[in-house]
């Protein structure tokens, strides 16, 4: 599966084993804006949010409100890019793939960097995503269907309701694998030893029971395939903040582009 992956990606080098420092140089060159699933194998990936300083402590809130979604893996210093708790020379305006900028809680653009976006007064949150588990399901032989179509994760908005905080409030949104039964029950266990990570399933089966209406049209990442008697599994997801952050319609907000994770120097094992 993981050679699947790798066949997929424009690297003439396995993904799953380059450490995150040679691929974080690569995306800061702006030549790649694509998924990070199946990179740098037992590291940490995060989501972003860089927000102005006057609305930091309501997004720490909410985050801590909402942990299963919202796990803080690290916060920069206002004003400073380098977020040193996490690896070694990284710079959160350029080291991620893609990232998206919203006004007024629109999507304005998407940029392989927001250098020239960055103010005096940014405060960058990473929020740990599960991406940093799938290593541990393939070990275990749980197949991931996007890494074996070379493709984003699918992730839906559901009617789960967050804990508001200040002015982020919304619903809680879920990424997707398609498994079978027992594989799914495999899963659970193997992901509950990763709470910083989302850690074991927020449901398993019927979609339609947390407000996804049509699992064949993810509000972002790709579609993905089921096979006879697979069942959608759903992790919380940390796009989770980006829904928030939409409704709240602060002025300039930076994300990541949803599939598009920081990879820290931190081993998943360590959060």
């Amino acid at each position: 599966m993981q050679s699947e992956a790798i066949e997929n990606t424009p690297f003439p080098f396995d993904i799953g084993k380059a450490s995150p420092k040679k691929l974080r140089n690569i995306f800061r060159t702006g030549s790649y804006q694509g998924t990070t699933a199946g990179m740098s194998d037992g590291y940490t990936q995060g989501n972003l949010a860089i927000i102005p300083e006057r609305f930091a402590l309501d997004f720490s809130r909410f985050c801590q409100r909402n942990p299963k979604s919202c796990p803080i893996v690290g916060v920069s210093d206002t004003g400073n890019p380098s977020m040193f708790t996490l690896g070694e020379e990284i710079d959160i305006r350029s080291d991620i793939p893609s990232y998206n900028v919203y006004r007024e809680g629109q999507l304005e653009t998407t940029q392989p960097s927001v250098e020239h976006l960055w103010r005096d007064d940014s405060v960058a949150f990473v929020i740990g995503c599960s991406f940093s588990f799938e290593e541990a399901l393939t070990q275990a032989g749980v197949p991931l269907r996007h890494q074996e179509l070379g493709r984003t994760c699918p992730m839906y908005r559901t009617n789960i309701e967050n804990i508001k905080s200040g002015p982020f409030g919304g619903t809680m949104v879920v990424s997707m694998r398609p498994m079978s039964a027992a594989d799914s029950i495999r899963a659970s266990a193997i992901t509950a030893r990763f709470p910083h990570t989302h850690g074991m399933p927020v449901h398993i089966g019927s979609p339609e029971e947390i407000g996804i209406r049509n699992i064949e049209k993810p509000d972002w990442g790709d579609p993905t395939e089921f096979k006879n008697n697979e069942v959608p599994v759903f992790w919380a997801c940390g796009v989770t903040p980006q829904n928030a952050i939409q409704e709240a319609g602060i002025p300039l907000v930076i994300t990541h582009t949803p599939g598009s994770m920081l990879i820290t120097d931190c081993r998943s094992t360590e959060n």
